[in-house]
């Protein structure tokens, strides 16, 4: 983990209301692994006070991006382009998805800014030569990003693209209609999907790797704004920025 100020390259809207920012920051690209994330200071003054935590999205050698929503007051400043100031970021923090082990074929569900960490996991992925399925879920069509993916199904809340539903209504259809060998879900989204894609999972009988959504002020559990309820272990709750982002899905309540 490292502190540092950090030069923003370049920002550009990629999607509907979806932007990605482009950072410099060679001491953490070298270090990052998908499903680990940047805590950010959008501005050195008290508004917005706290950090904003992103996924890393992708790597392009000393570069690293974040993708994100316009959302608030920190979002709005990082989407109005570069600044002359550099960002206050802490990184990377949190775990990564476990990409090695006794599985061939990767299966990638993302619904919304759960993509965020896609493109690095289908990377890691493809390096230790795993089959890759993708699955995106958005509320339209106009939402889908897809870039740097591989093997795409695509579904979304009004049938503006791909088929029409969530997500893990589609990655069920397929699963009833395909033969997948020794499979394994890594997964990223709102808690409601993460929270039916586990039943799933465990219904099928496949491990499944989710990478939760939460507020994160710290991001080293200082503040314990982040717990989730887990099933074993010393403690009845995790923090979901030091002891994950990414569990087991079986071994979270949500």
């Amino acid at each position: 983990m490292r502190q540092g100020f950090y030069r923003v390259e370049s920002v550009r809207e990629i999607a509907g209301n979806i932007h990605l920012l482009s950072l410099h920051a060679p001491q953490i690209a070298s270090a990052v692994r998908a499903g680990q994330f940047l805590n950010i200071k959008t501005r050195d003054m008290y508004l917005p006070l706290l950090r904003r935590p992103f996924s890393v999205y992708n790597r392009n050698g000393d570069s690293l991006e974040i993708i994100f929503n316009v959302v608030g007051l920190g979002t709005r400043i990082l989407a109005s382009g570069p600044s002359r100031e550099p960002l206050d970021v802490i990184g990377p923090l949190g775990n990564a998805f476990g990409t090695g082990g006794d599985f061939e074929e990767a299966v990638l569900v993302a619904g919304g800014l759960g993509i965020a960490p896609m493109p690095m996991l289908t990377a890691e992925l493809k390096r230790a030569g795993k089959k890759i399925h993708t699955y995106i879920g958005a509320r339209n069509g106009s939402q889908i990003v897809r870039e740097h993916m591989e093997n795409v199904s695509v579904a979304t809340d009004d049938g503006s693209a791909g088929s029409r539903g969530t997500v893990v209504d589609l990655l069920r259809t397929h699963l009833g209609n395909s033969s997948m060998t020794r499979p394994k879900i890594f997964s990223c989204g709102p808690t409601p999907m993460l929270r039916a894609l586990a039943a799933l999972a465990d219904e099928a009988g496949i491990p499944c790797e989710l990478s939760l959504e939460s507020p994160m002020a710290c991001g080293i559990g200082i503040c314990q704004g982040c717990p989730v309820e887990v099933k074993d272990g010393p403690r009845k709750y995790a923090l979901v920025c030091r002891d994950g982002t990414v569990f087991d899905g079986k071994r979270v309540v949500l």
